[in-house]
């Protein structure tokens, strides 16, 4: 038997063209494999650790049964396991990790039969053959994939681009589209899914990076360099905003992406199953982009909210519907271009909205700074929105403020310096006393505590409100850990039920 096996993988070496060591492992896998059907009980046939080493110049092979020391909160599979604890009835000096070997028979390489080891090895070949056919395509670092529908598997389309096989899940493909076996489909590479069965490559015809790449193909200006797709934003089937920006003045970035008579915007629209696709001009200012991603509306004005990353977009009463879109289409398009939340609000519901704030404005600064409405009404005609900007802006441009003279600017600043000091030992007090009440919470330390009262989490309450994911991100700590601190908070609320429940029977 051991001259078979080494003219066995003698001959796979030279047909398959792939080293005799490759030959040699998978056939110890299948040999590992045959060998566990010996064992008496079914489940240790499924879970035994089986190793099979074939001595590479005789070709005679011995089997192994193995076990893992672990730890014993951890000794989980017995079949492929032995606990810390019991380690040394095995042997002496075993630690954590040690592997513990027992000598088995193996089974006769006649009973499997050189045709059926044969057949393990082959699927082993062909495993690793499309591995290094996937590499290659990887190398290459193309992500547009074309080729040809081969079937469909509950809704799943699997496409079969020259010696490659992806998949088009069902969630993303364009909707409404009538995709058929035979058809000749592009997609984009959206991700490598590693699974059990081998590397499965991930299409999308939704992304919109693919009507980026789509461009690229028809619009050669873009792969020269002459121009560049700085965003875009998709409602899949339906509309489309792509923002374009010219590196050469000599180029109109809008016209060249259309085409002569819409020839080049018509090839991508047509690949899109119809999808109406808007092509905007990119700019550097954020407003004026905001302006340019909600045409055809005209804007009348933009209100930037830094802080929030937001602005208040305001229309006249006629362009809020084509501002707003069919369904909130225009408006949520062009929030996904720029990456700023849009607010659509008339006229009317603009002086609405600044009355209220200004109103805010205005009692904070009588409340704080001790001054008549009188003013608190100049300080907001003058641009100051919170008691920071009136205690640190240069005294140069409060001073000209006509309505103050030089004693009521320094008799403001330093109140308003005042304000801000005691409201940040208020504000840090209540930090403390919330860190202390936090800190007394079984699984807590200070340093965690004083963290998340800083972050407005000051209460059991608040902390047993929390989802596992928002604790983790505050704080930086493990899953596992968060999710006890969260447990133990809500404590509190599981006795109070279990009592309603009592009370109730």
């Amino acid at each position: 038997m051991s001259r078979e096996i080494l003219l066995l993988v003698d001959v796979l070496a030279r047909e398959k063209s792939v080293p005799r060591e490759t030959i040699f492992i998978a056939l110890e896998m299948a040999l590992a494999s045959a060998t566990k059907k010996k064992l008496d009980d079914k489940f240790l046939q499924e879970e035994a650790d089986v190793r099979v080493e074939i001595d590479r110049a005789t070709g005679e092979y011995h089997a192994f049964r193995r076990w893992t020391v672990v730890p014993d909160e951890e000794h989980e599979e017995p079949a492929r396991q032995i606990a810390i604890t019991d380690a040394p009835e095995r042997g002496e000096d075993l630690v954590l990790g040690d592997v513990i070997e027992e000598p088995m028979d193996a089974v006769d390489f006649g009973r499997i039969g050189a045709q059926t080891a044969k057949q393990v090895i082959l699927q082993k070949i062909r495993d690793a053959e499309r591995e290094q056919i996937l590499n290659d395509f990887l190398a290459r670092d193309e992500s547009l994939v074309t080729g040809t529908i081969k079937r469909i598997e509950r809704g799943n389309v699997i496409v079969e681009s020259g010696r490659i096989e992806a998949m088009l899940p069902r969630d993303q493909t364009i909707p409404k589209e009538n995709l058929r076996v035979g058809d000749r489909v592009r997609a984009y590479l959206l991700k490598v899914d590693r699974t059990l069965r081998g590397p499965q490559l991930v299409l999308s015809r939704i992304t919109p990076d693919f009507i980026k790449v789509l461009f690229e193909l028809e619009v050669p200006e873009i792969e020269e360099g002459l121009l560049e797709i700085k965003a875009a934003a998709r409602d899949p089937g339906m509309r489309a905003k792509i923002a374009v920006k010219s590196n050469d003045p000599r180029v109109d970035p809008i016209g060249t992406c259309v085409g002569m008579r819409g020839s080049r915007v018509q090839a991508v629209t047509g690949e899109l199953a119809g999808e109406r696709v808007d092509i905007i001009l990119w700019s550097a200012d954020p407003a004026q982009f905001v302006i340019n991603a909600l045409a055809p509306a005209e804007v009348s004005s933009i209100i930037v909210d830094e802080e929030k990353h937001a602005m208040d977009v305001v229309v006249d009463e006629e362009q809020l519907a084509q501002a707003i879109g069919r369904g909130g289409q225009n408006v949520r398009l062009a929030s996904e271009l720029t990456g700023w939340q849009l607010n659509i609000m008339t006229e009317v519901d603009a002086d609405q909205k600044r009355n209220s704030e200004n109103s805010s404005i205005q009692q904070l600064f009588m409340a704080k700074l001790d001054v008549d409405e009188d003013v608190a009404q100049i300080l907001i005609d003058e641009g100051f929105s919170n008691l920071e900007e009136v205690a640190y802006v240069p005294l140069a441009e409060m001073l000209e403020i006509e309505a103050f003279d030089e004693d009521t600017v320094n008799e403001l600043r330093r109140r308003a310096r005042d304000a801000l000091v005691t409201d940040a030992i208020k504000s840090e007090e209540t930090m403390e006393t919330a860190a202390e009440d936090l800190a007394g919470m079984e699984g807590m330390d200070s340093e965690t505590a004083h963290t998340l009262a800083t972050k407005g989490v000051r209460t059991m309450d608040d902390l047993a409100d929390l989802a596992i994911d928002e604790l983790t991100e505050i704080t930086g700590m493990d899953a596992e850990r968060a999710k006890t601190l969260i447990m133990t908070a809500r404590a509190p609320w599981f006795a109070e039920k279990a009592t309603a429940a009592t009370a109730a029977e």
